[in-house]
């Protein structure tokens, strides 16, 4: 028998108490996962992307939309891998009430696989869609919960405040604070090289060559590709521990010959008998070894290391490296993402795998917090590369105040006091860095273990989305421990 009840923010949940489990007992309303289960926005979920969830699960059980984002945000909250997953979901019943289930049940709910299959279909604009939802409600519910208590204190002080913040509000139409900043997700790559991404695609097309030779074994002989001679020029420099930039460009050009030559024969060989033997993931590989061979061919001839669109590791060819200047790596390789927060809520304002000047993405953010709030935002707090001149002018027309010091020579009255705002806004900043630190400590953010673009990006999303639960979680358990105090303040006071 399954129970339904609709709380108070529309979910259909069902209460912990009445959970079934074979081995008596019942289970703790004041667990995180039942908290969780609360938070998250299933109706709305299940109202906009259900169907079309369920239209791809072709051959197999449907599977509910709850069951699939419960699952992708328990391997987030919890870093396992997808075989992980599947049995501590199958081992416990608190992740199985999250889910959805309205009882214990001591089997997989599913096949491993298909965790795969929900990152795929619960994209990264799915998910951001859904993580806005979270954030925007928590950051406008702290806003009312600090009206409320300044408006319902009982004191005059506290009257006083709230009704001098009623009269600001109606002086100034902007409000809130939005903190902008930008980093890198990187991705589970080697740190790459022109002589080590020259000998791994060498060793791919040797790979592929083989493979096509077996189609016409009786016909022709093997071409030759003289892959023992290769090897060996590739381990006499790699495994020095000090190589000289002219041995390095040295053993890079006998590379770039062998790749030439093993390409050329494929050619050949694709002429005479097609390239239908090959398997997608190789056909895949000879297409990205052929870009690769032109941009380090360029490179060489042009005794260069840059070059735009730059592939640096076969497998995930979407990869850049991005240059951030940070003393731990000058250099990262993955994702740029660019991130607003708003009372502690993260959300997404723009990711993309080539480097970009975050600098550009501030009026974007400043239009999007407006059509999430209503308003602008009174305060920009971000770093200098956001104080560019169109930035400035547009926080200017619109009663904006964006961080950093005024343009032009301040006067010695006001120089003690703008370095005591930059020392205030420096510290309101922190929030936003710390919000990195986190997502790349606990929550993976610091490593994306994922191979395809999109997943990638569908993991991105679903650690901005468990960041915010957790938020929302640690704002609503510091709500109850404040309102217990206030009773008990009262309850005394009475006395």
């Amino acid at each position: 028998m399954k129970y339904q009840y609709i709380d108070e923010t529309g979910n259909q949940l069902l209460l912990p108490g009445d959970f079934y489990l074979p081995f008596g007992g019942k289970l703790r309303e004041d667990n995180r996962w039942v908290k969780l289960a609360r938070l998250v926005p299933w109706t709305k979920v299940e109202d906009h992307y259900a169907k079309a969830f369920k239209k791809t699960m072709k051959g197999q059980k449907p599977v509910s939309i709850r069951v699939a984002l419960g699952a992708l945000l328990i391997q987030q909250q919890l870093r396992l891998t997808d075989r992980e997953t599947v049995e501590q979901i199958s081992e416990n019943p608190y992740l199985q009430y999250f889910i959805g289930f309205t009882g214990f049940q001591d089997r997989e709910p599913f096949h491993h696989s298909l965790m795969t299959h929900f990152r795929k279909r619960l994209d990264a604009d799915t998910l951001h869609q859904i993580n806005e939802w979270i954030a925007v409600e928590g950051a406008k519910q702290i806003d009312a919960d600090e009206d409320d208590h300044a408006s319902g204190g009982g004191s005059r002080s506290t009257g006083k405040r709230a009704a001098a913040k009623q009269k600001t509000d109606k002086e100034d139409p902007n409000q809130g604070t939005l903190i902008l900043d930008a980093s890198c997700a990187p991705a589970d790559i080697a740190y790459p090289t022109d002589l080590s991404l020259l000998n791994e695609a060498r060793e791919k097309m040797e790979a592929i060559i083989d493979t096509l030779h077996a189609e016409q074994i009786d016909k022709k002989l093997k071409p030759r590709t003289y892959r023992e001679k290769a090897r060996k020029a590739y381990l006499t420099v790699a495994k020095q521990r000090k190589i000289g930039q002219a041995k390095v460009r040295k053993a890079i050009g006998k590379q770039l010959k062998f790749v030439a030559r093993d390409l050329r024969i494929i050619e050949a060989m694709a002429s005479d008998i097609g390239l239908e033997a090959l398997s997608k993931a190789q056909y895949r590989s000879l297409l990205v070894t052929q870009e690769l061979y032109r941009q380090q061919l360029t490179m060489y001839q042009q005794r260069s290391h840059q070059i735009d669109d730059r592939i640096v590791n076969l497998t995930q060819p979407h990869v850049r490296p991005i240059v951030r200047g940070k003393a731990k790596a000058k250099v990262e390789f993955g994702a740029k993402i660019a991130i607003s927060m708003v009372n502690g809520y993260a959300m997404l304002e723009k990711q993309a795998w080539d480097n970009f000047n975050e600098g550009t993405t501030l009026i974007d953010s400043l239009e999007s917090y407006k059509t999430r709030f209503g308003c602008y935002p009174k305060v920009v707090l971000a770093d200098k590369i956001y104080r560019n001149r169109e930035n400035l002018n547009f926080c200017k027309a619109n009663g904006i105040r964006l961080s950093g010091p005024a343009l032009g020579r301040p006067s010695k009255e006001k120089q003690t006091e703008q370095r005591k705002l930059a020392k205030h806004d420096a510290g309101m900043r922190n929030a936003v860095e710390g919000k990195f630190g986190e997502g790349k400590r606990k929550y993976g953010l610091g490593l994306i273990q994922t191979r395809l673009r999109e997943t990638s990006e569908t993991v991105i999303a679903l650690q901005l989305m468990g960041m915010n639960l957790a938020h929302m979680l640690r704002v609503l358990s510091s709500l109850i421990r404040s309102l217990l105090i206030c009773r008990f303040f009262r309850f005394r006071t009475a006395i």
